[in-house]
C-alpha cells in the first residue's frame, strides 16, 4: 500500500493511504461508527461508480498506528463538457472528510489537494453538511437537505405531518393504493427514467441502480406504489445506522391524480419507522424548485448544503445549475426526446455531470 501523503501533525505515525480491496472490510466498519460520516462514505461507492460510470475513484484513508481515524471518497468526474472535476463524493449528495479529529481532517484534505493539482482537474469539490474552510468559495444558496426525527408510533409521524399533505396521503389511502417491496428495478427503472426525462435530466444507466442494490445489498431498497395493477411510482431508498434516505424516486402522470406521491413517501416513514429507523432523510433539493418548496409542506425545514471548492484552473465557482438560463433551451428539448431514446443517450452525459 503506497502512503499518498504524511501529514506534518503532532503524531509521526500519522499517513494517508488508498483503499485497497483488504481493507473495505474496515473502512465500512469506520464509517458505521464515525459521526461524520454518511450513507455515501461508504466503500461500496466506489465499485458502483467505476464499474457503471466509468470515473476513477481514489478513495483515501488517514491511519495513525494502523487504525483508521478518517476516510475521504473521491471521484475523478472526467467532462468534455464541463472539465475535469476531482468531487466528494461525485454523483451523492453528501461528502468531505469524514474523521474522528482535526489532524485526520487536515491530512486528508491535504492529500486531495495534492491529488488534485496532479490530475490537473479545474477544481476541487467538497459537499458538505456544515462549513468548513471560510478562505474557500463556497456555495451555499443551490442546495437544501431536509432531514426530520422520526417518532417510534408510526400515528404520531402521520399526526405531524401538515394538514394539506396529511389529507393527501390519506386520499392515496382511499384510493386503494398500496406499497410494494421490490428485489429488482424492474418497475423502479421505466417509471424513474420517464420521470428525469420530464424533468429534462439524463438518466444513469441502467446497471448503475441495479449495481446500488447488488453492492449495498438489504440497505438498498426499492418501493413501488400500485393501484391494483397498475403501476403509480417507485422509490429507491438507502439505509443507514438509523436514518432511511429516500433517493431515487417518480412516478408515471396518474401519480399527481391518485396522490400518489405523498402515498409513497408516507410508506417509506412509515415502514421505516415499524423496523425501528428513527430519522428520515428527505434528500436534496434545489433552493427556489417546486420540490424544495413541496418538502417544506410536509414539515420539514430546510438545512443547506455546503458545496465548497479549492479552484485550480478558474477564478470562479462552477454554474452547472440546471436552473441556469443557459441551459433551458437543453433542457426543454430533453423532456421532448422519447424515452427509450433519452435512456440511450442520457447516460452517455449524466456520466459527466457528477
Amino acid at each position: 500500500m503506497n502512503v499518498i501523503y504524511c501529514a506534518e501533525t503532532p503524531s509521526p505515525n500519522l499517513r494517508v493511504v488508498p483503499l485497497d480491496g483488504l481493507s473495505c472490510a474496515r473502512w465500512d466498519l469506520f464509517v458505521e461508527t464515525c459521526p461524520d460520516a454518511t450513507f455515501f462514505h461508504r466503500s461500496g461507492w466506489k465499485t458502483v461508480i467505476e464499474e457503471t460510470l466509468g470515473q476513477r475513484c481514489y478513495f483515501l484513508m488517514a491511519e495513525c498506528d494502523g487504525v483508521i481515524r478518517g476516510v475521504l471518497p473521491l471521484t475523478h468526474v472526467r467532462s468534455r463538457l464541463f472539465g475535469d472535476t476531482l468531487i466528494s463524493n461525485a454523483f451523492c449528495v453528501y461528502g468531505g472528510p469524514a474523521a474522528l479529529d482535526d489532524a485526520a481532517r487536515d491530512a486528508l484534505d491535504a492529500a486531495a489537494r495534492c491529488l488534485a493539482r496532479s490530475l490537473g482537474v479545474a477544481f476541487l469539490e467538497y459537499r458538505l453538511r456544515r462549513p468548513w474552510h471560510a478562505d474557500r468559495p463556497c456555495n451555499a444558496s443551490l442546495y437544501a437537505t431536509f432531514r426530520k426525527a422520526l417518532d417510534p408510533d408510526p400515528e404520531k409521524n402521520m399526526l405531524a405531518i401538515p394538514r394539506k399533505q396529511r389529507a393527501m396521503i390519506r386520499k392515496g389511502i382511499k384510493l386503494g393504493l398500496r406499497s410494494e417491496q421490490d428485489d429488482s428495478i424492474d418497475r423502479f427503472f421505466p417509471v424513474y427514467s420517464e420521470s428525469v426525462r420530464n424533468l429534462g435530466t439524463p438518466i444513469k444507466p441502467r446497471k448503475y441502480y441495479e449495481s446500488l442494490l447488488h453492492v449495498f445489498g438489504d440497505d438498498c431498497q426499492v418501493l413501488t406504489i400500485m393501484q391494483e395493477n397498475q403501476t403509480v411510482g417507485s422509490v429507491m431508498s438507502f439505509l443507514f445506522r438509523d436514518e432511511v434516505h429516500l433517493y431515487h424516486g417518480g412516478g408515471y402522470p396518474i401519480a399527481r391524480q391518485v396522490a400518489g406521491y405523498d402515498f409513497m413517501y408516507w410508506e417509506v416513514m412509515r415502514r421505516a419507522c415499524e423496523r425501528g429507523f428513527r430519522l428520515f432523510d428527505f434528500s436534496r433539493s434545489k433552493q427556489g424548485t417546486g420540490a424544495f418548496a413541496f418538502k417544506q409542506h410536509w414539515g420539514f425545514v430546510p438545512e443547506p448544503l455546503y458545496h465548497e471548492f479549492d479552484l485550480y484552473e478558474r477564478d470562479t465557482m462552477p454554474d452547472t445549475n440546471p436552473l441556469n438560463p443557459k441551459y433551458q433551451r437543453l433542457i426543454a428539448l430533453w423532456r421532448r426526446l422519447p424515452v427509450r431514446v433519452a435512456n440511450v443517450v442520457g447516460p452517455h452525459l449524466a456520466r459527466q455531470l457528477g
